[in-house]
């Protein structure tokens, strides 16, 4: 699939993932229904009707190409996936219970078991990104695309990470003092990947936890905008893993920070 291809997939997603976010909104305002899955995580309405909105649109596009999404357990069971789509209708869903605004909706279209194509609305925030080829990074404001190239927007002696929790693991620590970082927030969801594209920080670290398609779409921005991705070892992260679980992860703006 060229990028071309790639191109017009992307745009015929951008007015589906912006009506999702709307209605992600609205369902929220009404009061959200809640549950809680066997892995002992919430999931909410707004997570089922936006994963169902995304998913139609995505199988209207690409019907042959089979979906994996964390609501649904279709294709899960299968090991020898190469070129599937990675759905996360909400990440963040405790955010998004709580009327916070860091939740994301997100797709990603894994060519070869790489993400080549991503988009990521954080409809709260009134932000969405996506990618769809190296160099092809954008985010969307005021309905003109701004590409991402992973610019520096800090002054060079600041160095700024973004991190799961405000508590840092030994090991997230010994990483931020090698990167030379300077300061940290406190960022759950994919956004996190996306404001390292825009060159608002500069680093992510994260020990193995969570699963794929809550990294893929932001994995294809980051890239395509010139960002680093690999895990504590420096390897490549590929996706179609057993279990879809992660692997470590290192995110970097470049190689100089």
């Amino acid at each position: 699939m060229d990028s071309k291809q790639l191109k017009k997939i992307s745009h015929e997603l951008i007015d589906t993932f912006i009506f999702a976010g709307k209605k992600s909104i609205e369902l929220r305002n009404l009061g959200l229904k809640k549950e809680i899955k066997s892995d002992n995580t919430p999931v909410t309405n707004g997570d089922i009707e936006v994963d169902n909105i995304i998913t139609k649109k995505i199988k209207t596009i690409t019907p042959d190409i089979p979906i994996i999404s964390e609501e649904s357990s279709v294709n899960k069971s299968k090991n020898d996936l190469s070129n599937f789509w990675l759905i996360d209708p909400i990440d963040g869903t405790f955010d998004y219970i709580n009327g916070r605004d860091e939740f994301t909706l997100n797709a990603a279209l894994i060519i070869n078991k790489k993400p080549e194509l991503g988009i990521i609305n954080a409809p709260a925030k009134n932000r969405l990104f996506y990618a769809y080829g190296s160099g092809f990074s954008y985010e969307l404001i005021n309905n003109k695309e701004k590409r991402l190239t992973c610019e520096k927007k800090n002054e060079n002696k600041i160095v700024k990470a973004v991190s799961y929790s405000n508590e840092l693991k030994p090991v997230i620590s010994e990483f931020h003092k090698k990167f030379g970082v300077t300061e940290y927030v406190k960022m759950k969801s994919s956004i996190k990947f996306c404001v390292i594209a825009t060159g608002e920080y500069d680093l992510y670290i994260a020990e193995p936890r969570a699963s794929e398609w809550d990294i893929a779409a932001g994995h294809a921005i980051l890239k395509n905008a010139g960002g680093i991705i690999s895990d504590f070892d420096g390897n490549e992260i590929l996706y179609g893993k057993k279990n879809f679980k992660n692997p470590s992860l290192i995110l970097k703006r470049s190689e100089n920070l």
